[in-house]
């Protein structure tokens, strides 16, 4: 308790904007205060209760442990702050803000942003991609908002809206398999280079586990990171691949195969921390998907 008393709103909102901004002039000009005084409120900060938040030289400003720590419950802190200002406004009705979302595919959420940004124009939205491990880290760590990932189960801690299901097909170059069947079972792929996304991934980790479940070896010759990135190596000729068949799409450069002994459909959800589901934007943004259907090239989901 003597910690919070001892602490000061100015000193934490200093705190805040340099680790938010990346810096303390940028913080300055954020606060519209001057550089001294942000440092001096930064100082006075971690001696008082004696810790180390930023690690200082000429060329950057960096988080130690301790303010990583600090940054996430900072996050929260404001977060709620803008909260209470919402309750308290006389005029909700219009929507604003930033919504960052990072998805394993930007394929399932075309169709969802636009309906979002009908309804509401002034949110700026953001769109990254990364792998299911990525995205459950980046929400806790409160980098994003709502996030897109290829499961049904990602957490006690996440609120879930289920995407439908789509199913997990190999793709090759058109020159690399002469005569390319339509169907191939996964000990016939084995024997052509494989090109698997990072170990985070959980198309790789459904691979991996029915492979294994039929004694098959699925050994990468090469691993990269991002769908998009798999698709242009495999699109040069240097292997076969593997993505959801929603997210395969069309390239003139690439077929299809079906993978004629494992049923593998990946599972898409869309995500938020579940004590941030009051945050307007995110209760905005979760509800347009629970009042839509399911992604029209999506069949109902499956919890495979």
């Amino acid at each position: 308790m003597g910690a919070i008393r001892n602490m000061r709103y100015s000193q934490i909102r200093a705190f805040h904007h340099v680790a938010s901004c990346g810096g303390f002039s940028r913080a300055a000009e954020a606060l519209g205060l001057t550089q001294p005084a942000i440092s001096e409120q930064v100082r006075k900060l971690e001696s008082d209760h004696d810790v180390l938040l930023f690690n200082r030289d000429r060329k950057q400003v960096t988080l130690t442990p301790v303010g990583e720590e600090l940054l996430i419950c900072t996050k929260k802190l404001f977060e709620v702050q803008d909260q209470i200002s919402e309750v308290l406004s006389e005029n909700r009705a219009a929507l604003d803000g930033k919504l960052r979302i990072i998805a394993d595919s930007a394929s399932h959420l075309t169709d969802r942003l636009k309906a979002y940004r009908k309804r509401h124009p002034k949110v700026f939205i953001s769109v990254r991609t990364g792998n299911t491990t990525e995205i459950v880290e980046a929400l806790r760590r409160y980098d994003a908002e709502i996030g897109v990932v290829g499961s049904l189960n990602p957490g006690p801690d996440m609120e879930v809206r289920s995407l439908g299901a789509s199913p997990i097909i190999a793709f090759a170059a058109k020159t690399l398999i002469p005569d390319l069947p339509e169907a191939m079972t996964l000990a016939q792929i084995a024997k052509y280079p494989l090109i698997f996304r990072e170990a985070g991934s959980k198309t790789r980790q459904k691979l991996e586990k029915a492979a294994a479940a039929r004694n098959v070896a699925l050994i990468p010759a090469i691993e990269v990171e991002g769908r998009e990135a798999v698709q242009d190596v495999v699109a040069a000729g240097a292997g076969v691949g593997f993505v959801s068949e929603t997210e395969f799409g069309y390239d003139a450069r690439l077929t299809r195969i079906s993978i004629a002994d494992a049923e593998m459909a990946m599972s898409e959800s869309l995500i938020c921390l579940r004590q941030r589901n009051t945050v307007r934007t995110i209760r905005s943004f979760m509800d347009i998907i629970a009042e839509g259907a399911p992604h029209p090239n999506m069949p109902k989901a499956s919890a495979d």
